[in-house]
């Protein structure tokens, strides 16, 4: 008898045990529209401690670089492509800089902290670039302290980038979250790409784009938004997003498709929370998603990124 129970309860203990701990962690790797990213590899890399140390390596790109502590005022530092950069411990990054990703492939950013991008820049940004995952990263800035021009994006992905995975990030104090696809008349370069995959984010306190996205693809799913006034996620021209398994917490327009832009995007919404905000869908979009993936439950999704989203969890 003893003997028996004893079996149960370890057979419901299996059942029942909590997997989410294990999600995120360093043997995980990409998943989404930018899962094949493979950044510098699995070497051991170098370990930079100056902004001249970083630039010089991120410019030669094909290495695994490893910021050890913040580097304060390094302006924009350009990485080249097949290039892993990724923060050691849990309060490693840039203050009052940035990382741009232009006109290069296979870039991985992992456990950076992005603490205040340059005046009028953004803190991280993607041009023409195509393979890349960003992944248990921060960004802020000084939120509505200053004009909302004062600063660009805290991540803007533009210029028909391609194949993008943002995973396990927050994004706090900020005017202007991510921007995907950055113009209207942009359709020619863009139209066919911006395929980007958004999951297990937590954004708090941004005033809008969370992402706002143009003519791409999007699937949102598993993030926390909260303290949003303007706009959650904006589809805007022809822009297809599918979101799912989040929660909206005082979001004003936690997904809307007829904001800012002349011509409308679609939208689908599949188990979401919205807690003091309404959606504005005017058209379904019709997206078939082409990879395998997860989904966490919606009701307890912002617990989780409280606690395992963000730098130090790699």
């Amino acid at each position: 008898m003893f003997l028996s129970t004893l079996v149960a309860i370890l057979i419901i203990s299996l059942v029942v045990a909590d997997p989410i701990p294990q999600r995120g962690a360093v043997s995980e790797g990409p998943i989404g529209y930018g899962a094949s990213t493979t950044g510098g590899g699995n070497g051991g890399g170098i370990t930079v401690t100056s902004c001249s140390a970083l630039s010089a390596a991120a410019g030669k790109g094909g290495n695994v670089i490893k910021i050890q502590g913040v580097l304060p005022g390094c302006g924009v530092i350009k990485v080249g492509g097949s290039t892993t950069i990724q923060g050691v411990g849990a309060n490693s990054g840039l203050k009052d800089g940035g990382l741009i990703i232009k006109r290069v492939s296979n870039v991985i950013i992992r456990n950076i902290k992005f603490d205040t991008p340059t005046e009028k820049g953004d803190a991280l940004s993607l041009d023409r670039a195509t393979k890349v995952w960003i992944d248990h990263c921060e960004f802020k800035s000084k939120g509505k302290a200053v004009n909302k021009d004062y600063y660009d994006g805290l991540l803007d992905i533009t210029h028909g980038c391609d194949q993008v995975t943002v995973s396990w990030s927050k994004f706090s104090d900020h005017w202007k979250g991510s921007l995907v696809g950055h113009s209207d008349k942009n359709s020619e370069e863009d139209t066919g790409k911006l395929h980007v995959t958004f999951h297990h984010n937590h954004w708090n306190n941004v005033n809008s784009r969370l992402p706002s996205i143009r003519f791409g693809t999007g699937h949102m799913f598993s993030s926390c938004f909260e303290n949003t006034p303007t706009s959650g996620i904006n589809a805007r021209m022809g822009a297809q997003v599918l979101v799912e398994e989040s929660h909206f917490r005082n979001v004003t327009l936690p997904i809307v498709t007829n904001l800012s832009s002349k011509v409308e995007g679609l939208a689908t919404s599949k188990n979401n929370i919205f807690e003091n905000g309404e959606a504005r869908i005017t058209k379904p979009a019709a997206l078939s998603i082409p990879y395998k993936y997860t989904t966490d439950p919606a009701a307890t999704i912002c617990e989780l990124l409280s606690a395992k989203a963000g730098v130090g969890h790699i």
